[in-house]
């Protein structure tokens, strides 16, 4: 089962809001999902990105893939560093 770290729509018309979830590539974008890891708001200015990093880093290390999006979003936030970081110190 190839699990993704990717977003769910869930805001209403015009007016977008995500959840970060963690899914079965397989399953529907606003579909079933294993877990919520975050969410992420582009309407306000500047985007609100909220992701809870431990659950986000232990996903990873258990071989989730974030999807581009999601990538970048944790890129800012400094995840993917860290997930490198503790990926290459073993």
């Amino acid at each position: 089962m190839a699990v993704k770290i990717r977003l769910k729509r869930i805001g209403a018309k015009k007016t977008p809001f995500y959840r970060i979830v963690v899914a079965d590539s397989r399953s529907p974008r606003d579909g079933r999902f294993i877990d919520t890891v975050g969410t992420y708001n582009p309407v306000l200015n500047p985007a609100e990105v909220k992701i809870d990093e431990e659950l986000a880093l232990k996903w990873m290390q258990n071989g989730a893939q974030p999807s581009d999006t999601v990538r970048n979003l944790f890129s800012k936030q400094g995840i993917m560093e860290k997930f490198h970081n503790a990926k290459y110190s073993k």
